[in-house]
């Protein structure tokens, strides 16, 4: 008896090593399986790394801010316009700000800005301009180096253009990945989103209508998202800045521009 339960033993031992060893073998497998699989997605040193390689990051400051909108009990409001500059829109837009002396927020892609500089050349005075990627495309889908030179070649083009460093991005549709905020802080920005957005396909034809629903739905530092590109049922919202404009001031809103909402460095551009 004792000799069976010896022989047991042994034998039990010996399964119980093999099942380690095989163990030990699919864990390596598997490992070595989700490193091929991710990195084909990829995930790992794709669009959701926050770093790349592993030596050093180089990262600016090391820090990253992302807002939606202004904290602050002050009757501010920020306008800002994506995808420009284009010549059949971006007129249209600075006139009605200059002809109400209203400063805005302008994120520019960088491949229009090198194809239609001429268009906001010298027009730009008490106006901003932030980051809106080189030719955009969905940054959340690109790499960490492939996001970063994106954005420095976009960088590069407005800082030609308007002789200031763009410290503001704004990703296009929105969207955020890990390469995006790595390559963000490469370049000290601020990334800035936006708490309320023109609809215009809720209003087709009525302009007015636009305005008054973006007028009531505006709170203190709210970051209002509107486009000087785009589709022609965009105009909606374009041809009710004025009205948009004339019904924020009836409720004591003053414009801003984002970087002066946020607090930063720069001196508030008022429209009083």
């Amino acid at each position: 008896m004792a000799e069976g339960a010896r022989g047991w033993g042994r034998r039990d031992l010996l399964r119980r090593g093999l099942l380690v060893a095989g163990g030990v073998a699919i864990g390596a497998g598997t490992s070595e399986a989700w490193r091929v699989t991710h990195r084909r997605i990829p995930i790992a040193g794709g669009p959701a790394g926050t770093t790349l390689g592993n030596g050093q990051q180089d990262v600016g400051s090391g820090a990253l801010d992302v807002v939606w909108s202004g904290q602050t009990n002050q009757r501010l409001v920020a306008l800002t316009f994506d995808d420009g500059p284009a010549p059949q829109w971006t007129p249209m837009v600075l006139d009605t700000l200059a002809q109400h002396r209203v400063p805005a927020t302008f994120f520019m892609v960088g491949a229009q800005v090198r194809r239609h500089a001429d268009v906001v050349r010298d027009r730009l005075a008490g106006h901003e301009v932030g980051n809106h990627s080189w030719e955009h495309r969905d940054l959340a889908e690109l790499d960490a180096a492939e996001a970063y030179d994106d954005l420095r070649r976009s960088h590069d083009a407005i800082a030609d253009l308007t002789g200031v460093p763009p410290a503001l991005l704004r990703p296009p549709y929105g969207h955020l990945g890990g390469a995006v905020l790595h390559a963000a802080a490469r370049l000290d920005y601020r990334l800035v989103l936006w708490s309320l957005q023109m609809v215009e396909r809720e209003f087709p034809d009525d302009p007015a209508g636009h305005a008054r629903r973006i007028v009531a739905e505006v709170r203190p530092g709210t970051i209002v998202l509107g486009h000087d590109v785009g589709a022609r049922r965009r105009l909606v919202a374009l041809r009710g800045l004025t009205d948009m404009i004339n019904g924020l001031r009836s409720r004591g809103y003053t414009f801003v521009t984002v970087s002066a909402l946020l607090g930063a460095r720069m001196a508030a551009t008022t429209t009083r």
